[in-house]
């Protein structure tokens, strides 16, 4: 992918100018509402340093996020752009009404998205995926998404990373107050003026000829003891 702030898969999508306004406004006023947040937030960091050469080098990542902490990655990985040198990411969106609304939230922070999920054109999602990462590009992926279970990997980010040879990064999110809705995964929004911990795992090589299973657990262990770990960072209560 080398256009920005685009759309790109192999089946169709509604447009968003379809949608009654008031919901085509939903993106534009919940990406305000975050940049807002954003600046009120004190972000503490743990794992950029073993990225940094990473980026640098222009080595593509796959990140890994689980659904619930997801609100503040758009921004966080803006600011992680402008103060630490990351790259923008491509970022996986459903192919639901609410998946189109995330990717325009998405768009709002200027990363590209590909549509599709692991119920409906995954084939597609996977395939353009790999596409976007085999032209150099970072992708972040929300793999217990978008209905779950909460914090159970699914398998498309393996093989994506089996695929592709790109490693998989985990990403751990956590807030402290934050409010937590009442929601399949208690999805975490941060209170104005707290602590936000962003903590990225070691790296979780995928070779082609592994157990698909024993690697999608690992992933998903690992990411499970990142978030773990942010939550620590931010003493939130887990």
């Amino acid at each position: 992918m080398t256009t920005r702030a685009s759309e790109t898969t192999g089946a169709q999508h509604e447009p968003a100018r379809s949608l009654p306004l008031a919901t085509r406004l939903l993106p534009v006023l919940a990406a305000a509402a975050v940049r807002a947040l954003g600046t009120t937030l004190a972000v503490r960091l743990d794992g950029v340093d073993a990225l940094r050469p990473l980026w640098q080098a222009r080595r593509p990542l796959i990140y890994a996020v689980w659904h619930a902490r997801i609100l503040v990655v758009p921004w966080l990985n803006a600011r992680l752009r402008r103060r630490e040198g990351a790259r923008r990411v491509c970022v996986l969106a459903s192919r639901s009404r609410d998946g189109q609304l995330m990717a325009e939230f998405a768009r709002r922070f200027d990363l590209d998205v590909v549509r599709g999920s692991s119920s409906r054109g995954g084939f597609e999602a996977l395939r353009e995926l790999a596409r976007t990462v085999r032209g150099g590009q970072d992708v972040a992926i929300v793999p217990d998404g978008p209905r779950g279970p909460a914090r159970r990997l699914q398998g498309g980010i393996v093989a994506l990373a089996a695929t592709t040879g790109a490693p998989i990064v985990p990403v751990g999110v956590a807030a402290r107050p934050a409010r937590r809705l009442a929601s399949w995964d208690r999805f975490m929004v941060p209170a104005p003026f707290g602590r936000c911990a962003v903590v990225f795992g070691g790296l979780i090589e995928v070779k082609s000829h592994d157990d698909r299973e024993d690697a999608r657990a690992r992933a998903e262990r690992a990411l499970d003891e990142a978030t773990d770990a942010a939550d620590a960072l931010a003493g939130a209560p887990r």
